[in-house]
């Protein structure tokens, strides 16, 4: 899939009323300094759209973005900002569930880790939950031109074992620096778009 066309169409924060959009979504959701914000930008071709920053936690709002008048890739808040007070993260989680119930046209939820490490408690937590509303998942394994060759079999096994996929279940290496995994993170997005 060529992205062609990229905005940011609506921004929902804590107390906003979510669209009710016609077209189809796929959502992008992780810790806050796993490299979200970097993963969309290239994904979408485009440096500055999804704002990046050296303090993670950047993202507290649900970002909606228009891909080729076709379907929505929806940036959720990063989860598991330790700066963040107790009271403020529980919120941002409220949003993200909130968003996962009312969503009509949510098609894929992309679960970023950090492959550079096991994944965490709250990963699992959100793995379960992802399971629980009955998506396939899919994980995307960023960072991962950090890691030697050598390295990167262990690490994609931690990470299937820690969050219990199965054969079945979609693990994608992806790199901002390479654009390795790029291109089946759009085959994906386009399986949605003609679905839609």
């Amino acid at each position: 899939m060529k992205i062609t066309q990229a905005e940011l169409e609506t921004v929902c924060g804590l107390t906003s009323s979510l669209p009710r959009n016609t077209l189809p979504e796929v959502a992008f959701c992780g810790r806050s300094n796993v490299g979200k914000s970097t993963l969309i930008n290239t994904l979408l071709g485009r440096k500055n759209l999804a704002r990046t920053s050296s303090e993670p936690g950047k993202t507290q709002t649900i970002n909606f973005y228009k891909i080729n008048g076709r379907m929505y890739l929806v940036d959720l808040p990063g989860y598991g900002y330790a700066k963040a007070s107790k009271e403020v993260t529980e919120k941002w989680g409220k949003m993200i569930q909130r968003y996962f119930a009312e969503s009509d046209q949510l098609m894929y939820i992309f679960q970023l880790v950090d492959m550079r490490h096991a994944p965490t408690k709250q990963d699992v937590a959100m793995m379960d939950l992802i399971r629980y509303l009955d998506y396939q998942p899919v994980v995307i394994a960023t960072k991962a031109d950090k890691l030697k060759k050598s390295e990167r079999q262990k690490t994609e096994s931690l990470v299937r074992k820690t969050l219990n996929l199965s054969g079945d279940d979609i693990l994608i290496p992806y790199s901002s620096v390479t654009k390795e995994g790029r291109d089946t993170i759009c085959d994906l997005m386009e399986q949605v778009m003609e679905q839609g």
